[in-house]
């Protein structure tokens, strides 16, 4: 029997803790360099990262700036730009990544499985017509076929500019 070793995951699984806005990793993300921070685009009250553990390759997080954890508590401009920057993720992750769908979702609260409840962040998770298979289900571990960062930086290259 072979075994696929993800030991990064395991700061995922392990750590419970609930970050509030002085820990948020959404909030310390945009002080931080692009790269660093797995920035892929920034926009006016928003912004579009990849997950650091992502349900497939090319997971991406819609969040806004401001720390809110529900999309009630949005303003009218976070919500429009949640919707647009989503609707540029999905174009440029089907022309970077080759995807043949998306599953697109917010988990509102901690009860509904927001892994970091205090601030609102809308997932965009690529999906492929072969993606499906019992490896997440038997060896409970998902084999991600790109790194990172190489998927943040075709993605930046792709993001069109103003």
């Amino acid at each position: 029997m072979q075994r696929l070793w993800v030991p990064h995951r395991m700061v995922y699984v392990a750590d419970q803790h609930q970050p509030d806005h002085h820990d948020c990793p959404f909030c310390e993300a945009p002080a931080r360099s692009d790269a660093d921070a797995l920035i892929v685009a920034r926009g006016e009250t928003a912004y579009v990262l990849l997950n650091l553990f992502p349900y497939n390759s090319g997971h991406l997080l819609v969040c806004p700036y401001r720390h809110v954890s529900m999309y009630d508590e949005a303003t009218p401009e976070e919500v429009a730009e949640i919707a647009a920057l989503t609707q540029t993720a999905m174009r440029v992750a089907r022309e970077v990544l080759g995807c043949h769908g998306f599953n697109i979702g917010m988990n509102q609260g901690q009860i509904a499985g927001a892994g970091v409840a205090a601030h609102l962040h809308q997932h965009i998770v690529p999906r492929w017509e072969s993606d499906a298979n019992f490896f997440p289900i038997i060896a409970q571990t998902k084999a991600l076929p790109q790194l990172l960062g190489d998927v943040r930086e075709s993605l930046a290259a792709a993001w069109p500019h103003p």
